[in-house]
Order: C-alpha cells, then structure tokens, then sequence
C-alpha cells in the first residue's frame, strides 16, 4: 500500500518545465541565433549588429562600472517619484470621475483625448517651467503615467457592486469611508492593472527626456553610446533596462495578487 501510495504520488507529479514556459525558452533561444547568425553574415555593418559574445562582453563591462549604477539611481529615482505623484493624482481623479457622472461627462472625454497623445511634445513646456535638472524628466514621467492610471480607476469605479455601495450609505459612512472601506478594496485589482500601465508610461517619458536634455541618466548613457556608435554597450544598457522592467512590472502585479489569481 505505501508503495502505491509513492508511486501514484510520483506519477501525480507535473513535468518540470510547462507546454508555456518550454515555447518560450524555444522563442528566446531562436531570436538569440537569428541575432548571431546575423552579426555572422556580414549582410549588416558588424558594429551595427554586433555578436553575442562582444554584447556579453559589453554587459559585464557595463555592470563592474560603478558609474552606471549612479545614473541607474538617478533614473530609478525620477521614475519612481513620478510614478508616486502620477499614481496618486491618476487615482484620485479616477475615483472622482468615477464616482460622478456629471464630472465624468464634462472631464472624462478630455483624458480619452489627451492619453493617447505624445507626451514629449510637451517638454519644451517642462523645461520652461521645471528647468534642465530631474524635475523637468519627473514632470514629463508624471504626465505620462497620469492618464492610464485616471482612466483605469474611473473604469474600475463603475465596475463596483452596487450592493456594496448601498450598505455603505445605509450605514451613513462619510465620503472617506467609502473611498477607504469600499472603493479602494473593490478596485485593488484595476488600481494595479492602471499602475503597471503608468509605470511602463512613466519609464518611457523618463527615458525619452534623459536622451533629450540631461547629462545623467540612463537615457543620457544610451543616447552617448549611440553617438560614439558603441553599440555592444547600448545593447547592454537596453537589455539590463528591459530585464529591471519585467522585474518591477512583476512587483507591482504581486502586490494586488494577480499571479495568485493566475493559478486558480
């Protein structure tokens, strides 16, 4: 019987990798040959393309350099400020509108209007106002996580049960309350889909500033390896930023429990 007992367990037991995560490895492993079959081709300028092996090189060069991590903060920095106040603004407006149909219909078209626009033709406009330092980029950053985070909570407003919001007023909770005990509880899961958006927004208008006007940053270093044409470093500044995105984008969904939801 305990024999059986392991062997309906061991049996029981899934594959090591899943159907997913093996297509995946496959995609990742094709574009990485495709990449060096390239480079090897002579079909493209070698530094245009370079191999693997020079962008290995490059990454490690690039991560034992300690000035890359003080532009690294910096941008870190920008972003993370502009996602604080673009966040909170974002979802303050979005409860607003939400919660009001009247300002919805005078206000709301203006956010569908506006978020689709580009947001670095506006910073011209935030050089005047902030100047050439980190606030002009922290300005352009909130500008431009602002709308996804608006529109995705008034959405989610107006997705709440309405049961829930009549027993808060049939308690007589205050405005507060509701916002507090109510609202925010029922729209965890819109509030966090509406960040993750605005972070991706704000690590793009941070970026597109830094290569505009800065002298730090990692869009600066990106835009000076581009024109000194040392392209292995670029492309390791790029794949360093893309894998720190999908480990930040990742954070964020873990905290309003989406891979929790994922697996039931």
């Amino acid at each position: 019987m305990v024999k059986t007992g392991r062997l309906t367990r061991t049996s029981a037991a899934g594959p090591l990798l899943s159907p997913v995560t093996l297509l995946r490895i496959v995609l990742v492993l094709a574009l990485l040959a495709i990449w060096e079959l390239l480079a090897r081709s002579g079909l493209l300028y070698r530094d245009v393309v370079p191999s693997l092996v020079r962008i290995a090189r490059a990454l490690g060069s690039l991560l034992s350099d300690g000035g890359y991590y003080y532009n690294l903060g910096v941008t870190a920095g920008e972003i993370g400020i502009a996602l604080l106040i673009g966040g909170f603004s974002g979802i303050a407006v979005g409860l607003l509108l939400g919660g009001n149909r009247f300002l919805a219909k005078a206000f709301e078209p203006y956010l569908y209007y506006l978020g689709p626009t580009p947001k670095i033709i506006f910073f011209p406009v935030m050089i005047m106002w902030f100047g050439v330092g980190s606030e002009s980029k922290i300005a352009l950053g909130t500008l431009s996580c602002f709308f996804p985070i608006a529109l995705n909570v008034a959405a989610g407003m107006r997705q709440i049960d309405t049961v829930l919001i009549r027993v808060g007023k049939s308690f007589r909770a205050t405005t507060a309350q509701m916002v507090r005990k109510i609202y925010l509880p029922a729209m965890r899961h819109p509030i966090i889909n509406g960040v993750r958006l605005g972070f991706g927004f704000a690590l793009i208008g941070t970026l597109l500033a830094e290569t505009k006007l800065s002298n730090k940053g990692i869009g600066f270093l990106i835009i000076q390896a581009y024109s000194t044409f040392d392209m292995p470093r670029m492309y390791a500044m790029l794949i360093v930023l893309f894998v720190l995105a999908i480990g930040a984008n990742a954070a964020i969904g873990r905290l309003g429990g989406l891979d929790a939801i994922k697996r039931t």
